[in-house]
């Protein structure tokens, strides 16, 4: 009797099996340090915009003698570039309190960093289940 010399190529069911489920490991850890990271991206530039807003809103007190809840008189947009958050400015007698709110994207729903906030004195603060110091980042 003749032997055939025929070799099968190809992946075995168990090869793939095992392939799928390291890259679902690899996956269930990949993806929420990502959202993470998007998030962290998303606050820092609403954190940008907001200081810089806070300055305008000096700049304009010193100009005119008073603060404005206008932002387009300062100059600031009514949302971050990428739209992930909405701003607001509210007058209190003395003084200002500018707010940006998580609105879309990665940050809708984001229960951790609600809003940022500052006012006249540079004070930052949040809302939300995070602390100041996990929305305000360093």
């Amino acid at each position: 009797m003749r032997k055939n010399n025929i070799h099968s190529r190809g992946f075995t069911l168990i090869e793939l099996m095992i392939t799928i489920a390291i890259v679902g490991i690899l996956a269930s850890v990949a993806y929420p340090s990502y959202t993470n990271y998007v998030k962290r991206g998303a606050r820092a530039e609403a954190m940008a915009v907001l200081l810089d807003a806070a300055n305008k809103q000096e700049q304009y007190f010193v100009d005119n003698r008073v603060y404005t809840a206008d932002l387009a008189a300062l100059g600031v947009p009514t949302a971050t570039e990428n739209g992930y958050f909405t701003l607001a400015a509210k007058l209190y007698t003395g003084g200002f309190i500018l707010t940006a709110t998580a609105a879309a994207g990665p940050v809708k729903g984001d229960t951790v960093c609600t809003t940022l906030t500052i006012d006249e004195t540079g004070a930052k603060n949040s809302t939300g289940t995070g602390s100041k110091n996990d929305c305000w980042e360093r």
